[in-house]
């Protein structure tokens, strides 16, 4: 029955304005219009990155709930591990609409967000008490003019209220962010976070997300410092500025892109990542199916994120991709996905 009235529901949404179906989604998602069977999971699927332990390693990446609205919902839809956010310090509007576009012919999505979100005290109260494995995805205020700093102001904020958290310094929506990707910058940024991280009562695991768009020297500067700075993981990877083999009439806008034309590009920076590190890396970009889950996981992925995805498959997606992926295990010979990691990676390097 969920099957069919979701078909339904996402027949409707597409021919709404894309946000405003994505606010849509969310107010049905609180209504408890969407699945409530809770994660899938086996004893292939049970896994543990960072430190946590997640029924399946099928995760929501960040984006979908930024002000941590939908958490209860969330956590009984069939997800692993839930990202919400980007939190900023101060509260934002983000960029003027329209600011997110489909790209149906390429499964696909463009946004320019802007990190729009509630701030850091409201989001901080919306976590407190969530179930799941919750994480909250750092960001800066566009005007600030400390932008290093607010990551770790969020963290001292929210920190208490969370299972992980992620720096995000890749966003191509803000001016200048990404420029906080190279060494010498990276590294300050991170010292200050892991600093506020540890004055916490609880420190919690930090994982890095990066953009797909830097150059193999870029790469491993990344990796350099990710291992010096003694943060928990990687995320690979944010959304792209690349627009090569587009189809979509959208396909000139500016912002992220995001969905299946990111996949190859994503899977190879997670590769190269996995080659230079021992820290588990999160694989995002272009998750779609169970076969693309496990390409991911072969490439180097400790555990998946997907978004843009659901916009064209629904939430049924999730346990989709974990019986699937339960299965593509299975066939293969692997008793978990911790023994799957890494076994593809050179196909991707």
């Amino acid at each position: 029955m969920f099957r069919h009235l979701e078909d339904l529901g996402l027949t409707i949404l597409q021919q709404l304005d894309p946000e405003r179906a994505h606010g849509l989604a969310l107010q049905a998602l609180k209504l408890g219009l969407g699945p409530t069977d809770g994660p899938v999971t086996s004893d292939r699927l049970r896994c543990r990155i960072a430190g946590l332990d997640l029924p399946n390693p099928i995760g929501l990446a960040a984006g979908f709930d930024k002000n941590a609205t939908a958490l209860g919902p969330l956590a009984r839809s069939g997800f692993g591990f839930v990202e919400v956010g980007a939190a900023t310090p101060r509260p934002q509007q983000g960029n003027d609409r329209p600011r997110l576009f489909r790209l149906t012919e390429d499964r696909a999505a463009i946004n320019r967000f802007g990190f729009n979100n509630d701030g850091m005290d409201t989001i901080a109260d919306r976590l407190r008490g969530h179930k799941g494995i919750v994480g909250l995805n750092l960001g800066a205020n566009k005007t600030s003019e400390d932008r290093a700093g607010d990551f770790a102001r969020v963290l001292t904020r929210c920190g208490a209220h969370v299972d992980f958290a992620t720096v995000n310094v890749s966003s191509p929506n803000t001016e200048k962010l990404r420029d906080l990707q190279g060494k010498a910058a990276l590294a300050a940024l991170l010292s200050g976070v892991m600093t506020a991280n540890a004055a916490l009562a609880r420190p919690v695991p930090v994982f890095l997300k990066i953009a797909p768009d830097l150059t193999v020297a870029e790469i491993a500067d990344v990796a350099e410092v990710a291992n010096a700075a003694g943060i928990a993981g990687l995320i690979a990877t944010n959304t792209t500025l690349d627009r090569h083999g587009l189809h979509g009439p959208h396909a000139g806008e500016t912002g992220g892109l995001s969905g299946q034309p990111l996949f190859e590009k994503s899977t190879r920076v997670l590769a190269q990542l996995a080659e230079l590190t021992d820290l588990p890396v999160i694989g995002v970009g272009g998750v779609g199916s169970a076969e693309q889950a496990y390409q991911k996981i072969r490439a180097g992925a400790s555990a998946v994120q997907l978004y843009t995805a659901l916009v064209y498959g629904g939430l049924r997606l999730v346990d989709d991709i974990a019986r699937g992926l339960d299965d593509l295990l299975a066939r293969d010979g692997f008793a978990t996905v911790a023994e799957a990691i890494g076994t593809g990676r050179a196909d991707w390097t």
